[in-house]
């Protein structure tokens, strides 16, 4: 069915839900939810991953409640197509085109639908909200605009700025995905620390199962990957710190390879001099537009997974190497150390020789290897899926009585 049908059935689909049977215990609820849908909507990578997998979660673990996904747009594609395929998940799109639907306007549907709690899930929501009877939640990943201000824009800052803050300060609750990103609300905008709730995040479940061998093996042949490599994942760009791995993959048992998985930014120019500059053209592998279902067999190909990344609001990708059983190297400096737990190995961002012999202790080591792989998949457990569904089902029902 093309993009279009599925908008037009969406959208005549009836939003009427029993209003008449709200309890106080869980089973008993039966809430209408809406999402700022924005990205689930129409991002491929990223936000929109994030989105709909924990509209999905929701969705799959509290069947009761309507979850309504409000975007003014839609992209046709099969991620998001079968997303709003679900019975209780319901795209909801402006009747009129207006750039000011998303911060304002979309209040009128918000009511109109009957919409009882509203969750911004990327640091914004409505404009007045706080004056309906509509309950808001708003997410904060990171503030990492405020904490490296040179990576962005002047203007881009101040307008993130300006709808975070205003979100923190009239949301009836703030999420944080890590105890960094809350202890930034805290000090950055003065937000009262009982206002906020860490609510780790997890990733998409088709990373928790590993895939058998002859399917490894496709994966392996499509993109022609090395027989040994180190993998990466993130978008190309400064903070991500992509040129420390190439640094100290100088020194680097020369059996690996490395392999980079992600968009480029201008700032790939310079990792490119680096890799010159150093002659290892024929070591490292460049994919992009790799499609997501084949991106954890990419990661369980893997030896080790190096994260070097200068700051993050919790590193998704580090979560996606545990449940593919892979150690994990990642960066001092924010909030790693949480998503990857006591048994990764952490290193400064700015010290490739620590980074170089962290690498090479992981390689010679098939002992450590072993321990950590162990380690980290009991670890990572704690960011499953129904755990941190259930937390975020907790939250909105404590929001609601």
């Amino acid at each position: 069915m093309k993009a279009d049908s599925k908008i037009k059935n969406k959208k005549a689909e009836s939003t009427e839900l029993d209003q008449s049977s709200f309890g106080l215990s869980a089973l008993s609820f039966k809430f209408k939810i809406g999402f700022d849908g924005k990205r689930a909507a129409n991002n491929l990578t990223g936000l929109g991953n994030y989105s709909r997998s924990l509209i999905e979660q929701l969705a799959r673990q509290f069947p009761e409640n309507k979850y309504f996904v409000y975007s003014p747009k839609v992209k046709s594609s099969k991620q998001i197509d079968t997303f709003f395929e679900q019975e209780n998940i319901q795209l909801k799109l402006p009747s009129k085109s207006n750039f000011l639907w998303r911060s304002l306007n979309i209040l009128k549907d918000l009511k109109h639908d009957g919409i009882q709690l509203f969750h911004g899930l990327s640091h914004e929501i409505p404009f007045s909200i706080q004056k309906t009877e509509i309950k808001s939640i708003v997410t904060i990943h990171d503030l990492i605009f405020l904490r490296f201000p040179k990576y962005y824009k002047f203007i881009d800052r101040k307008l993130y700025k300006w709808k975070s803050q205003s979100a923190c300060n009239h949301a009836d609750k703030i999420i944080a995905i890590s105890e960094k990103t809350k202890a930034d609300i805290v000090k950055f905008y003065k937000i009262n620390p009982k206002k906020i709730e860490v609510i780790y995040q997890t990733c998409d479940d088709s990373f928790k199962t590993f895939l058998d061998q002859s399917v490894l093996d496709k994966i392996r042949l499509n993109y022609k990957l090395p027989e040994k490599y180190i993998l990466n994942v993130g978008t190309i760009e400064e903070r991500k710190n992509l040129k420390l791995i190439v640094q100290a993959l100088k020194t680097v048992n020369e059996d690996y390879k490395l392999v980079v998985i992600g968009k480029q930014t201008p700032y790939f120019k310079s990792v490119e001099d680096e890799i010159e500059k150093l002659g290892l053209k024929n070591r490292i592998l460049f994919l992009k537009n790799i499609p997501f279902a084949d991106l954890p067999g990419i990661y369980q190909l893997a030896t080790v997974f190096v994260y070097p990344s200068f700051y993050e609001g919790f590193g998704i990708p580090i979560i996606e190497a545990l449940y593919s059983g892979i150690p994990t190297i990642a960066a001092t400096g924010s909030c790693l150390e949480e998503a990857g737990g006591p048994t990764s190995i952490y290193i400064s961002p700015v010290d490739s020789p620590s980074l170089s012999s962290a690498i090479n202790q992981v390689l010679e080591s098939p002992a450590l290897q072993a321990e950590m792989k162990r380690k980290g998949l009991e670890f990572v457990q704690k960011f499953d899926s129904p755990v941190v569904t259930k937390q975020l089902m907790d939250c909105y029902i404590n929001i609601l009585r």
